[in-house]
């Protein structure tokens, strides 16, 4: 999915949401579920890719778009205010 095919899905969804067809809970699950595809089917003329941590502690779960599995690491590490060494988690491509 590209970016503008992502954002027209997430203004529906908000159209439905305002419309009253849809509540709150529900919006926030096809917008998560929106994002999540665009997340994984993202491609980039620079090389990004996206990046899933994976083990203990909070990074678990984590996705961010790097060049490589060591940016990703670095990435995640920031986000999650940690040293990238000591950061407990295996990071692979999606």
């Amino acid at each position: 999915m590209d970016r503008i095919s992502a954002l027209r899905n997430i203004e529906e969804t908000l159209r439905d949401f305002e419309a009253g067809e849809a509540d709150l809970a529900a919006t926030e699950e096809r917008v998560v579920g929106i994002l999540r595809t665009y997340a994984t089917d993202f491609e980039s003329e620079e090389g990004l890719r996206p990046y899933r941590a994976t083990g203990a502690g909070q990074a678990h779960g984590l996705v961010v778009v790097a060049e490589s599995e060591s940016a990703a690491r670095d990435r995640i590490a920031d986000l999650v205010d940690v040293d990238s060494a000591a950061l407990d988690v295996d990071v692979s491509p999606i």
